[in-house]
């Protein structure tokens, strides 16, 4: 492309974005807005007014949106399987070099850190995507219809502290079938001495999520701060929050699997060898001073 036709294309970008901004503005807010911003807050804490409707019960619209992003990652899945995967080569190409980089960094993470890694670079990859796909998935704008008729947009899956919660207790069985598979028994007495970990986990999913959420429903809120501000915020929140969570879940899982899963057996305390070196030296001490006695 040469650098008139960038211009061009620069050029007639600008004047759509200009074109829908002043329809934007013209039109105003017809739809106009049913609940107050502290009303809005606290369902999007809560979830106790907007409820969505799926297979005729009233849920969580974070439900829904988990359903989406799973049915999504399950097709993407089998079409990876079945049309990318037998097309590999030794030369890889751009899908195979990013699928081999991205699978790569998961199953490094897992073998850096434990014994035991077949399963742990499985499922830390799958934690992975979901979190970081499901978090993208607010910045699609997917509306959905609520109980009540109105039209809302669905939120990430993590941030209704339900599917935060669930993620951490999986996470965490994951994490004691690891010290089950590497010290039998013994792996669940250790694995439950981290007892605070999903509740760590869970929590530090759903405040991240929901404080991006919080923030961005709060720009698109007021008429004066929903253009291009948003597009500002909303994609930086959301990219950063879907890196960052993604990598600090699954960093810690896989430490405290290896944690758990390590069975070489401990060193001597030191307490122990100092004791024996003082007795030592006392007993040589003592030979000493009955000789010169004696003599």
């Amino acid at each position: 492309m040469t650098k008139a036709e960038r211009r061009k294309a620069v050029i007639f970008f600008t004047v759509v974005a200009l074109i829908f901004m002043v329809g934007a503005i013209l039109t105003g807010n017809g739809g106009g807005k049913h609940e107050t911003i502290q009303e809005m807050m606290r369902d999007a804490v809560l979830h106790d007014v907007n409820k969505v409707s799926l297979f005729g019960m009233a849920v969580n619209p974070g439900l829904l949106a988990g359903v989406i992003v799973s049915g999504f990652l399950i097709v993407l899945a089998l079409i990876c399987r079945i049309f990318i995967i037998p097309r590999f080569t030794m030369v890889p190409g751009k899908i195979q070099l990013v699928l081999e980089t991205v699978v790569g960094l998961f199953d490094n993470m897992a073998k850096s850190n434990s014994k035991i890694n077949g399963f742990l670079g499985a499922y830390i990859f799958a934690a992975g995507a979901y979190i970081f796909t499901g978090t993208l998935f607010e910045l699609f704008g997917v509306q959905a219809i609520t109980t009540t008729g109105h039209s809302i947009s669905l939120p990430a899956p993590l941030s209704d502290i339900n599917g935060a919660i669930m993620m951490g207790c999986l996470t965490y069985l994951i994490i004691m079938s690891g010290g089950i598979a590497g010290n039998g028994i013994k792996g669940i007495g250790k694995t439950l001495k981290e007892y605070s970990l999903p509740i760590s986990l869970s929590f530090r999913l759903f405040g991240a999520l929901l404080s991006g959420a919080l923030v961005t429903e709060l720009v698109y809120y007021y008429n004066g701060l929903s253009y291009v501000l948003p597009v500002l915020v909303g994609v930086m929140f959301t990219l950063l929050h879907a890196l960052i969570q993604a990598y600090v879940l699954t960093m810690l899982c896989s430490l405290f699997y290896g944690q758990v899963s390590d069975n070489t057996p401990k060193p001597p305390k030191e307490k122990k060898e100092k004791r024996k070196r003082s007795s030592k030296r006392q007993t040589v001490v003592k030979d000493e001073t009955k000789e010169e006695v004696a003599a």
